[in-house]
């Protein structure tokens, strides 16, 4: 499961996290931890309309210039300043190529353009007949080496900490009323809904990060421990009550490029197969996700929800429900969607409070690591990897 931006007037759009080189978003935020036994508080600036913008803007060639905008700039206002710089000409379109060769065409009342893109996808700007001509860069397609050297030198409590510890950071920036921009469309609002889309392209990163680093662990033994440690760290995510994160790698180890590694799995120890079980458990979707509810439902915050699950609640209330009857409105279709916001705000009315353990070592490698992912988001990609790695048996 990968989730999916929903664009203003269509469905099908991408998913989410902050920059890569080939397109980079260059934002001033500020991170500050209080010292002490327990991490009390985290700071990070949201993201605002008039903040700069620092991205690149490619042609068919793969020449780029780099544009300085405001946050809510206009797709319009992008192709002039592109088209300018690059010297092109009429009739343009602005695009985004993913890694897969997937183009989207952006429309005139799109926002958050940047924010927008899939995981290394990358913009471009062309002719409306040229598109065809389009290409992903060489760099993204993605590492081609994997980190499991390093990986396995940090603790899994470590891992799945600093992992909560920016979940935190995003998660808190966000405001409940994105939701509700991203749901009926952010042009509606003239609205931005540039952290949640940094929130949710996140969900993406860690779950593509795991089957990228299984895909490119050769020797299966390593593959194996590095199996047991995606479940170790995915248990802490869970007790963390990091759900966002936990979801993301057990449905990144659910991926079929990763389920269908047979003998890796049958060398796991029965107890991590186990745990697994029932995490995949907790995330069945039958009766409206049931199991995953009723576990939330337990929970005190901070929280860091499921946020795709919280898209859909709130996409399918929109969708299945007429906003006016007659001209009069729908209010049990606004307390739904009432409903779903106050469960954000629910979520993070409580400062994160995770205690650190005397053991932490290497804080800043890994702070630095699970901030800076490397993955491949080709699936097709990753399959044939997959099959390379451990061919299908006669």
């Amino acid at each position: 499961m990968e989730w999916k931006r929903r664009k203003d007037d269509e469905s099908g759009s991408t998913s989410r996290r902050g920059s890569r080189s080939h397109s980079p978003l260059h934002l001033s935020h500020t991170h500050s931890v209080r010292r002490g036994d327990r991490i009390s508080e985290v700071q990070r600036k949201p993201i605002k309309p008039y903040d700069q913008n620092i991205f690149k803007v490619y042609c068919a060639d793969h020449t780029y210039s780099t544009l300085k905008l405001r946050m809510d700039a206009s797709v319009e206002e992008i192709i002039t300043n592109a088209a300018g710089k690059l010297c092109l000409g009429e009739d343009l379109v602005l695009c985004e190529v993913k890694s897969n060769g997937e183009r989207v065409v952006f429309q005139e009342n799109d926002l958050c353009i940047t924010t927008g893109l899939s995981i290394n996808g990358a913009l471009f700007v062309a002719p409306r007949e040229h598109l065809d001509a389009l290409t992903p860069l060489p760099e993204q397609e993605g590492p081609g080496a994997g980190t499991f050297n390093k990986i396995e030198l940090l603790s899994s409590r470590d891992i799945a900490y600093h992992l909560t510890l920016y979940d935190w950071e995003l998660f808190s920036c966000l405001h409940e009323y994105e939701l509700i921009y991203l749901v009926f469309g952010r042009h509606h609002f003239s609205a931005i809904t540039a952290n949640l889309d940094v929130f949710l392209r996140r969900f993406n990163e860690i779950q593509y990060w795991v089957i990228t680093e299984m895909c490119l662990t050769q020797p299966l033994s390593k593959r194996v421990q590095l199996l047991r440690k995606f479940i170790k760290i995915a248990a802490y995510c869970k007790e963390f009550q990091n759900l966002n994160s936990f979801f993301a790698i057990v449905m990144g180890l659910s991926n079929i490029a990763v389920s269908r590694f047979s003998q890796t799995w049958e060398k796991v120890p029965n107890k991590f197969k186990k745990m697994f079980a029932e995490f995949e458990m907790s995330m069945d979707p039958s009766r409206n996700h049931r199991s995953y509810r009723l576990a939330v439902a337990k929970m005190q915050p901070p929280i860091i929800p499921f946020m795709p699950l919280l898209m859909k609640d709130m996409t399918f209330t929109h969708e299945g429900n007429k906003t006016h009857f007659d001209g009069l409105v729908n209010f049990e279709k606004m307390h739904m969607i009432a409903q779903t916001s106050r469960t954000v705000r629910f979520c993070k009315s409580k400062p994160l409070s995770i205690e650190v353990t005397p053991s932490m070592k290497n804080a800043h490698d890994v702070k630095n690591y699970v901030r800076n992912l490397k993955v491949i988001d080709n699936q097709r990609v990753l399959t044939q990897m997959s099959h390379k790695l451990e061919p299908r048996r006669s």
